[in-house]
């Protein structure tokens, strides 16, 4: 797993379908549903930017998942294996001063064991 192995993470170039009922269902234990829906609208409509993986960790305050995490190793495999990740879903939470990461965080924690400095694909709101 050394970080010479993995010349670049591919992205696909749009957040995949599945990723954007997942964000629906954690955002829905933080925030009401109809604030929710139109959280997803926005982020459906969102345009792709980067950020760097440590940056989003720091913002988010969450701490990186361990390396017995099953999701987690499913996506370092995709990373080695140079298959294309799905954009992560962020959403700011200005009242708390963080971002909730919505949908992505196992690919983040599998992104940063390669290069903490590497360019997250992301959508943002």
């Amino acid at each position: 797993m050394a970080k010479s192995k993995v010349k670049e993470i591919k992205w696909f170039s749009d957040v995949e379908e599945h990723d954007y009922p997942a964000a629906e269902s954690y955002l829905r234990i933080i925030y009401s549903e109809d604030r929710v829906a139109d959280m997803i609208t926005r982020l459906r409509t969102a345009t792709i930017v980067q950020f760097k993986a440590k940056d989003i960790f720091r913002a988010s305050q969450l701490s990186l998942l361990g390396v017995s995490n099953l999701h987690v190793e499913k996506d370092r495999k995709k990373i080695r294996k140079e298959i294309s990740l799905s954009p992560l879903l962020l959403l700011r939470d200005e009242s708390n001063g963080k971002v909730v990461i919505a949908d992505g965080y196992h690919r983040l924690c599998a992104i940063y064991e390669f290069d903490e400095d590497a360019w997250i694909r992301c959508k943002i709101i």
